[in-house]
C-alpha cells in the first residue's frame, strides 16, 4: 500500500496569468500558498482474483479491465502516460469537495503520480512532479488548465511563481517575519458556496478572451509584486492586502461573463456589508470556495450572515507533496 498526501492551494493574486496562452506573449506570475486540507490517494496492487484489472475509488467505483476503459481522465491519462501495465485498486479521498476552486484536480494528478512513482520504487522530486502533471494534465487530457496549481500543490508553501514566456517558470518562497504571515492567515477566512462546477468549462471561456482582456491581465500580472510589497513592509496595515484582493476580484469577474454569477455576488456583498474587506471566489470561477479577507473583530458578523455556508478554518502548510505511507506489496512473494 502506498499512500500519498498533497495540499490543496489558494491563489491571491495573478490567477489567469499562468495559461501559456498569456505567459508566452507577456510573461506571468501568481502569488500563492497550499493549505492545511489534503488530497489522499491509495495505491496497491489488485490481487488476480477478481472479474476485473483496476479498481478506481472515488465519487464512484469503476471496476475495469483495461486503462481506455476509465471514465476518470486524471487516472486514464496518468496510467496511460506511464505505460502501467500492473493490475491496480486506486483510492481517492479528499478533505474538501472536488470541482471547489482549490486546485483539487491538480492536486489529484500529482498525488496519483507520486504514489506511483513510489509503486514503482522510485523517488519524485517536486519539480518532476510539476512538470509532469502539467503535461498531462494539458496534453495527455487536454483539459484547460493554467500552470499553477500543480507547481503549487507539489511544493507546497507560500510562493510567488513567475512564468517566463519560453516555458520555465521560478519559484521564490515568500520570506515574512511569523507574526505577519500569522497575522495574515488570521485575517482570512474560507466559505464553501455549495456549487460544485467543471472549471475547464470556465477557463475555456477566460482563455478563450485573452487577447480581449490583456489590459485587465496586465493590472492582474502587477498585482502580485504589489501584495509582496505589502507583506514586506510592517509600516503597512494588513488591510492593504484584503483591499487589493477586492481589485483583483473586480478585474477577475470581467474575464469571462461565467466567473460569478447572482447568487456569489449576493455572497460577496453580505460578506462586505458584515465587515469582510475584500475576497475572491477561487479557482476559475462559477462556484467552489469564496476566501474572505476580515478583521478577527468582525469575523463572528461575517460567519452569522453566511450561517447557511460551510466555513472551513484554514492554516498554512509548507511541506507540497508526500508520500505518507510506504509499504511496498509483493503479492506473489508473501503467498
Amino acid at each position: 500500500m502506498i499512500i500519498s498526501k498533497t495540499p490543496f492551494r489558494i491563489s491571491f493574486f495573478g490567477g489567469g496569468t499562468d495559461y501559456p496562452a498569456y505567459f508566452q506573449e507577456h510573461g506571468g506570475a501568481v502569488l500563492t500558498t497550499s493549505f492545511d486540507k489534503y488530497c489522499w490517494i491509495s495505491v496497491r496492487e489488485l490481487p488476480p482474483f477478481f472479474g476485473h484489472k483496476y479498481r478506481i475509488v472515488y465519487s464512484y467505483i469503476e471496476n475495469v479491465n483495461t486503462i481506455e476503459e476509465i471514465g476518470h481522465p486524471a487516472v486514464r491519462g496518468v496510467l496511460n502516460y506511464l505505460n502501467h501495465t500492473d493490475g491496480l485498486e486506486i483510492h481517492h479521498n479528499g478533505d474538501l469537495p472536488a470541482r471547489s476552486g482549490l486546485g483539487s484536480s491538480s492536486a489529484f494528478t500529482v498525488g496519483l503520480l507520486h504514489a506511483l512513482h513510489a509503486y514503482e520504487g522510485r523517488m519524485s522530486s517536486k519539480q518532476e512532479l510539476a512538470d509532469k502533471s502539467i503535461h498531462i494534465e494539458q496534453n495527455v487530457i487536454n483539459e484547460y488548465v493554467g500552470c499553477q496549481d500543480q507547481i503549487q500543490t507539489a511544493n507546497g508553501g507560500f510562493n510567488k511563481i513567475t512564468f517566463n514566456t519560453d516555458g520555465t517558470y521560478q519559484i521564490e518562497p515568500l520570506i515574512l517575519e511569523p507574526n505577519r504571515l500569522l497575522g495574515l492567515e488570521k485575517h482570512l477566512m474560507l466559505f464553501f458556496t455549495g456549487i460544485s462546477r467543471y472549471s475547464t468549462d470556465i477557463a475555456k471561456t477566460t482563455i478563450e478572451n485573452i487577447k480581449k482582456k490583456s489590459n485587465e491581465l496586465h493590472h492582474m500580472h502587477e498585482m502580485v509584486n504589489e501584495a509582496i510589497a505589502i507583506l514586506n513592509n510592517a509600516n503597512r496595515p494588513l488591510s492593504e492586502f484584503g483591499e487589493l484582493l477586492h481589485e483583483t476580484w473586480l478585474y477577475k469577474r470581467q474575464l469571462s461573463s461565467k466567473v460569478s454569477t447572482p447568487q456569489i455576488d449576493d455572497i460577496y456583498e453580505t460578506a462586505k456589508r458584515e465587515g469582510a474587506i475584500g475576497g475572491k471566489l477561487l479557482g476559475a470561477g462559477g462556484g467552489g470556495f469564496i476566501l474572505l479577507f476580515v478583521e478577527p473583530a468582525r469575523q463572528a458578523a461575517v460567519c452569522a450572515a453566511l450561517k447557511d455556508l460551510v466555513y472551513v478554518p484554514i492554516k498554512f502548510e509548507q511541506s507540497g507533496s508526500r508520500i505518507v505511507l510506504y509499504q511496498p506489496d509483493d503479492f506473489e512473494s508473501s503467498n
